[in-house]
């Protein structure tokens, strides 16, 4: 059964109503009460402090209303599907990342963290695998699953700067995304949709797999430093590939 989110009115008369797919709703309930029970859990064995809670309650309800208001615009399919919810574990997994963020850092936080962020991204491509398999890809899901990945990196990498494994400019590794997203405000053209890429996708991975590799307890903050700072020019270069291609289509 889907769920009313919103209406709106068209032409006087017409109504329209959007849609939260199958299966989103309860999906988005248990994701969000399973974070906050590994939180909760992570705070009671680390004795971490209710804050950790607190910030993975935050995430939680601003994260799953966000994804339920956009299932419910952009979705065009009946159900949420397998594959968007094991997008949605992977987006749980970093929310309880998230949640880390600010507490004090000593060996077991940092396996931890390790352990989560290597169950993550274990779990990207997993997703694509049930789409294909399942011919559940969708335009809205390709974005879910960047977004997420967009969302784990900058966590992972203001984890890497807290636990003074690099520098605060391993931040850059994070926002980059999000600065391609607001430069195309004031230039449309960026907004153009970009042709699928192995380069992309095997960036992004590399990009994960180093700040993991450099949040290794027993890692030296000069390797780490030199692990984080190779994964950053490596993402750098394609994001500027990727700017070069769609300047040189801006007037197309």
């Amino acid at each position: 059964m889907s769920t009313d989110i919103s209406v709106t009115e068209q032409s006087g008369t017409q109504r329209v109503v959007q849609r939260v797919p199958a299966g989103a709703t309860l999906a988005v309930a248990l994701g969000g009460a399973a974070t906050v029970l590994a939180a909760f859990t992570l705070q009671s064995e680390l004795a971490l402090g209710n804050a950790v809670v607190w910030r993975a309650a935050a995430g939680v309800l601003g994260g799953g209303g966000l994804l339920l208001a956009l299932t419910a615009q952009r979705l065009r399919t009946p159900a949420f599907g397998v594959a968007n919810g094991i997008t949605l574990v992977r987006g749980a997994l970093t929310l309880l990342l998230a949640s880390l963020i600010g507490v004090h850092a000593n060996d077991a936080i940092g396996w931890t963290v390790v352990i989560v962020a290597v169950i993550a991204v274990a779990l990207d491509g997993v997703d694509g695998w049930f789409a294909r398999r399942r011919n559940e890809a969708s335009v809205f899901g390709a974005r879910f699953d960047m977004e997420t990945d967009a969302l784990l990196i900058l966590v992972l990498a203001a984890l890497v700067w807290q636990f003074n494994k690099a520098g605060v400019w391993i931040l850059a590794a994070g926002l980059l995304r999000y600065a391609f997203v607001l430069v195309s405000f004031p230039l449309p053209w960026m907004e153009r949709a970009l042709p699928p890429s192995r380069r992309r996708q095997a960036v992004c991975v590399l990009q994960i797999v180093a700040l993991i590799g450099a949040l290794l307890p027993g890692v030296p903050p000069a390797w780490s430093s030199a692990i984080a700072l190779a994964s950053l020019v490596l993402l750098v270069w394609s994001f500027a590939v990727d700017s070069v291609w769609l300047a040189r289509r801006a007037h197309t």
